[in-house]
C-alpha cells in the first residue's frame, strides 16, 4: 500500500509495481516479489486516511536521504539522532557482502 501523490504520480507507482510484479528486475526473478507482495496490485490511498503502517513508512525517507547527503558531502547540517537511530536500524536491512552495501542510490 502507498499514499497517494497524485493522478500521474500515483500511476507511475502502480505502473513500476505492476512491472516488478510481471518481470522482476535483472537481479530478482519476478516469482520472487509475487512471493513476497501480498497483492498483484499496488493500493493507493489517500493522506487523509490517516493509516497507521503509512504514516511510520513516512518517518524513514528523510534520514535514509540525509544519510546518502552525508555521505557524499552534501548535508550542510549534523544527522539529527531520530534519524541517527533509523539510519542505525535501516543499515542493517541493506544487503552487504565483501565490503560492498547494495541497495543505497545516489541520485
Amino acid at each position: 500500500m502507498a499514499e497517494s501523490r497524485g493522478g500521474k504520480e500515483d500511476r507511475r507507482l502502480k505502473d513500476s509495481y505492476t512491472r516488478l510484479w510481471e518481470e522482476g528486475t535483472d537481479f530478482l526473478s519476478p516469482e520472487r516479489f509475487q512471493n513476497s507482495f501480498t497483492s498483484k496490485q499496488l493500493k493507493v490511498k489517500p493522506k487523509f486516511n490517516n493509516i497507521s503502517g503509512l504514516q511510520i513508512a513516512d518517518l524513514l525517507p528523510h534520514p535514509s536521504r540525509n544519510e546518502i547527503l552525508n555521505e557524499h558531502d552534501f548535508l550542510d547540517r549534523p544527522i539529527a539522532p531520530f534519524a541517527s537511530k533509523i539510519i542505525n536500524i535501516l543499515s542493517k536491512k541493506y544487503h552487504q557482502g565483501e565490503g560492498k552495501i547494495f541497495g543505497k542510490k545516489f541520485l
